[in-house]
């Protein structure tokens, strides 16, 4: 009866013994498999991370979209005709949907895009300005003719004078179109940076998250690990059966 009573208790550990082993296990293959998981996503994580800075590093050199305006605000200004005027218009109408369709292509330089689109819009419109006035400057040199032709000495002088002022105060205002085209281009070349400064800081904080999330995973594996070293089972006390 002694014996049979050993016996049973022997059993009894063994069973135990075993449960202990394949709780063991399956707390193991647990960790392993969240372990895995999230090694998996953060490893993902980076990658995508890193490509996205490589992108930035090995971006082409920025095109000077600014540069369109400044040149059709050089043709309005040599255009000394209505057909040079009409010319330099259509030059600006022209890149006006170069530019409508890079936008949607170039994203990253919408600012500078918009800034250059506005100021070619502002050279159509000054460019009809142009026109007209020129039409007015030509009326009146014809008058300035016929004054000198009926020898009216004064009045050719005050339409000659009219016509300079009228010449120089134009020359004053497309001076500025120059200085307003390159503070335009200046504003938006600094909101631009802005953006990929935020950007690239953003892309920096989320890289400091990841390490954040590494650190989580080991801190997680290492109770894992402790919890299955206080669950694992100790050595049982012999059993001397010849007693």
């Amino acid at each position: 009866m002694g014996v049979q009573s050993v016996s049973a208790v022997v059993r009894e550990e063994q069973s135990e013994e075993n449960q202990y082993d394949l709780l063991a296990q399956s707390l193991k293959k647990q960790r392993e498999e969240s372990r895995t998981s999230l090694t998996e996503m953060i490893q993902d994580a980076k990658e995508k991370a890193d490509a996205q800075r490589e992108k930035f590093k090995l971006a082409k050199v920025t095109p000077r979209y600014g540069d369109a305006p400044l040149e059709a605000y050089a043709r309005l200004s040599r255009a000394k005709t209505q057909s040079q005027v009409s010319s330099a218009a259509g030059y600006a109408r022209r890149r006006i949907a170069q530019l409508e369709t890079a936008q949607r292509s170039d994203p990253d330089h919408a600012d500078q895009i918009r800034a250059a689109v506005g100021q070619l819009r502002k050279a159509v419109t000054r460019a009809s300005k142009k026109k007209m006035e020129i039409n007015r400057e030509q009326l009146a040199r014809a008058r300035q003719k016929r004054m000198a032709r009926e020898n009216r000495r004064r009045e050719e002088q005050r339409i000659k004078q009219e016509l300079r002022r009228s010449q120089s105060m134009r020359a004053i205002r497309e001076s500025g179109y120059f200085r307003e085209t390159e503070i335009a281009n200046r504003q938006a070349d600094q909101l631009t940076a802005t953006k990929m400064e935020l950007r690239a800081q953003a892309e920096q904080l989320g890289s400091a998250a990841m390490k954040s999330v590494d650190a989580a995973v080991q801190e997680y594996s290492a109770a894992v690990e402790t919890a299955a070293a206080v669950t694992a089972p100790v050595s049982m006390p012999q059993v001397d059966v010849q007693a």
